[in-house]
């Protein structure tokens, strides 16, 4: 397959977002949570339960610069990473796999409320997880594009019913958060979701957690960037002034998480930041080999293998090496970041509707290997945090 076969994106680099919601928001979706107040302004309730950014290239790319080790160091490595079984929970009730050359991925940022995460998260160890980031990643046939495709928690969507990778069946329910469907049923029925969403079929899955985000930032040696405005969030604990930063472990969960610091206090805002995070992270991972070596890049390799949880066809080190070269030639300026298209909520502007017509305009794109056609972004719910970050 060509590189020339590549289709350019169809959209400008930072593409409209989605709506604000309640940070303390139970699977139910519509309860009365206290949160933003609407499109503008909102107010949120303090707590860091908070969005976390995940990119497949932040541990995949780097996966591949620390998997060059032998014998029991590899053994080390591959004795890491922990997978789960989606094809098998799933089974054959799944949309068809479009043989066209390209790949889909789901991304999500896990938050589980025990451990290490409890610190970095706040808040009560109820041993529950919960997904605050969703990304669809549409790698182009050639692997020198891709598509990402954030997906808001607060969206109110059908979850269908799902088995998750313990054989527990979950009943469908409607009218839910998107992000209900992790915290009932785990990974697989986040998959199934998504998939009924987007009547896409993913074909792998990663998931990073808070404390393993925060510990492969710092052993990269940090992220570069440009704020455009002032950040101070007293409930992130991240403050920076305008200007050009090198983000510690710590700072790059706050920006990331961030609700209050800029904008309008919304998490559409917050996505709006995490996808100017996720390419100045991108190219920051691309020129790690280039400034490392030895001891580095096994400690590298040896974070990313413990903060990752992937699909079982990923679940070896040989694999995930394979996946990773395949996503080496992807950099920021080969990325598309938009929004799955979405309207307020009338009833509840805590909350976010998926805007079907366009929503489809972007699945279909992608299913059909094409960019996203630009018309799908505009006009829908936003933040107001676009271009308050960018890559140095």
């Amino acid at each position: 397959m060509s590189a020339e076969s590549t289709p350019e994106p169809g959209t400008p680099g930072e593409a409209g977002t989605t709506s604000g919601a309640a940070d303390r928001s139970g699977p139910d979706g519509r309860g009365g949570q206290e949160g933003w107040r609407g499109p503008r302004h909102r107010k949120q309730r303090a707590g860091r339960r908070k969005g976390l950014l995940i990119a497949a290239w932040s541990a995949a790319g780097v996966l591949v610069l620390g998997g060059t080790g032998a014998g029991y160091l590899y053994f080390e490595l591959n004795g890491n990473i922990k997978s789960v079984d989606i094809d098998q929970a799933l089974g054959t009730a799944r949309p068809t796999k479009v043989d066209n050359g390209s790949e889909n991925i789901l991304v999500l940022g896990s938050d589980t409320r025990s451990g290490t995460n409890k610190k970095l998260g706040g808040g009560a160890d109820d041993g529950s997880a919960r997904s605050d980031t969703a990304m669809v990643v549409h790698v182009y046939e050639g692997h020198k594009r891709a598509s990402v495709v954030s997906i808001p928690r607060d969206t109110l969507v059908d979850r269908p019913a799902c088995t998750d990778t313990k054989g527990v069946t979950h009943d469908a329910a409607s009218d839910v958060m998107f992000n209900s469907a992790y915290s009932t049923g785990g990974a697989a029925c986040a998959v199934k979701t998504v998939e009924a969403i987007s009547g896409i079929r993913m074909d792998h899955y990663l998931e990073v957690d808070f404390a393993g985000f925060e510990k492969l930032i710092d052993e990269l040696g940090g992220v570069e960037i440009t704020t455009t405005k002032a950040i101070d969030d007293p409930d992130s604990h991240l403050k920076l002034d305008a200007g050009t930063h090198t983000l510690t472990g710590d700072q790059a969960l706050g920006l990331v998480r961030t609700r209050h610091g800029v904008g309008d206090g919304s998490d559409l805002g917050r996505i709006q930041l995490q996808q100017a995070f996720v390419k100045a992270l991108v190219d920051q991972v691309k020129h790690v080999g280039l400034l490392t070596g030895g001891t580095r890049l096994y400690d590298l390799a040896d974070t990313a293998t413990k903060a990752v949880t992937t699909d079982s066809d990923l679940g070896s080190l040989n694999s995930l090496m394979s996946f990773a070269s395949g996503l080496q030639g992807i950099g920021a300026a080969d990325m598309t970041m938009v929004t799955m298209p979405v309207r307020y909520d009338p009833s509840n502007l805590n909350r976010v509707l998926v805007s079907e017509a366009k929503a489809e305009q972007v699945w279909t794109a992608l299913r059909n290997d094409r960019p996203v056609p630009k018309a799908a972004t505009e006009g829908n719910a936003s933040g107001e945090a676009a271009g308050v970050v960018a890559s140095s």
